[in-house]
């Protein structure tokens, strides 16, 4: 006799908006003080490849993992974060939220001080 399923119910204290990092696998909540369209994990900065070009378009048919490569300053002072696509080598700027780690962030923005290869394979690919 085949088993029935039971209906599922969401948990009553995660929303429908939030999301499971894929890094570190913590529940994210999308309301991010600084940017309108959370994608990125504001623990570790893992994140999804979901846009195709329009920030919050969810567009993407990839899904592959992102993981932050490094970052870049806008001519304003406003601080992004490349992510390069696992699954199909995609590059993205993502700007930074106001809840972001800030040790992982500068740990980040010091990551080409320290390995040179970074920043050639991602001129290379620009």
């Amino acid at each position: 006799m085949p088993r029935r399923s039971k209906p599922r119910r969401p948990r009553r204290d995660v929303r429908m908006d939030d999301f499971r990092c894929v890094g570190c696998r913590l529940q994210v909540s999308m309301d991010a003080p600084g940017t309108a369209h959370r994608n990125h994990c504001p623990t570790c900065l893992a994140s999804l490849h979901v846009d195709r070009r329009i920030p919050g378009d969810r567009a993407s048919d990839c899904r592959g993992r992102m993981e932050p490569l490094g970052m870049s300053v806008r001519p304003d002072g406003e601080w992004m974060i490349i992510h390069e696509c696992l699954s199909c080598g995609e590059l993205s700027a993502n700007r930074i939220a106001g809840d972001d780690n800030a040790l992982a962030v500068l740990r980040l923005a010091l990551k080409p001080l320290r390995d040179t290869s970074i920043a050639s394979r991602a001129l290379l690919a620009l």
